[in-house]
């Protein structure tokens, strides 16, 4: 089923209307728009022309039958098509370098075999998702904001090949996705990668018998937990716990052990550092969590 990018949200909301309603298994398509909906058609429009109430649509939301509040839902990642060309901005008080600029600029950049063109520089691209999440339970939460719902994760880690587990908040889960990027680098230090629309193709199921408070990702080589906060501190320090409950509930290690093991051989990583709230990650060997029998790995 194909999920047209005319159904755009600006905020992952339980009142959301589905635009779709369906049983899983399901293999869906997402239409995306860029983050800025379409409004960039020339370099002349930096920032300042846009309309910030059309920034960051999702497209859905996408009810899932007999999924329940508490549930796990598994977003299996299966291809994502980028449209050329990508948008990139640079604008005043926007980013960790804001401060320090003084004049909005905007770019186009060409999409091409694999790669991105800056100046006379070849960048490979790395299709990612930066939006994807379900309906929070309380107040909607803006698709610019990440939080245990999902959001605006902006992490590098969900891309094809990848699952991405969600926690799922409200009856039906209310899916929606969008603001892909052909390629960006950890941190999104300039508050935009090469943005694009595009397509992702995904295969969402039931994970049936998990539980979760935040959003985990698994790919080839690595199992991963994500967290959101107001500083990248929390956020680094909510997603290292969830690490180590997960090894002591999966693998019957003891704290220790599991604080032990993950300084030999995990890694606290920065996701994005220019949303509303941080998102940071802890991530383990895929190979490690195998042989402890962590059920994410398999």
């Amino acid at each position: 089923m194909k999920i047209s990018r005319q159904h755009a949200v600006y905020s992952m909301d339980k009142n959301n209307v589905p635009v779709a309603r369906v049983a899983l298994p399901a293999r869906l398509t997402f239409e995306t728009l860029d983050c800025f909906g379409g409004q960039v058609k020339c370099e002349r429009d930096t920032v300042e022309t846009l309309d910030f109430m059309r920034v960051n649509p999702a497209t859905g939301p996408v009810y899932l039958e007999g999924v329940k509040a508490g549930d796990v839902i598994a977003v299996h990642i299966c291809d994502i098509k980028v449209k050329s060309p990508g948008v990139m901005v640079a604008a005043p008080g926007a980013g960790v370098l804001g401060g320090m600029v003084t004049e909005s600029q905007t770019l186009l950049v060409p999409l091409e075999n694999g790669v991105t063109r800056f100046k006379d520089l070849e960048i490979p691209l790395n299709p990612m998702i930066g939006v994807i999440g379900v309906a929070p339970a309380g107040e909607p939460v803006p698709c610019g904001t990440p939080d245990r719902h999902g959001g605006n994760m902006d992490t590098t880690l969900i891309a094809a090949g990848s699952t991405l587990y969600l926690p799922v908040q409200v009856d039906g889960a209310l899916l929606a996705m969008g603001d892909l990027h052909a390629a960006m680098g950890d941190g999104e230090i300039m508050v935009s990668g090469v943005e694009v629309a595009g397509e992702v193709d995904v295969t969402v199921e039931l994970a049936a018998g998990k539980k979760l408070n935040n959003p985990l990702v698994v790919t080839e080589n690595v199992v991963a937990t994500l967290a959101s906060a107001g500083s990248l501190d929390e956020a680094v320090e909510t997603a290292v716990k969830e690490m180590a409950e997960l090894l002591q509930q999966e693998a019957g290690l003891s704290l220790n052990e599991a604080g032990m093991l993950m300084s030999a051989c995990g890694n606290a990583e920065i996701s994005q550092v220019v949303d509303p709230l941080k998102t940071a990650r802890f991530t383990m060997p895929r190979r490690i969590m195998k042989k402890l029998g962590v059920t994410y790995a398999f």
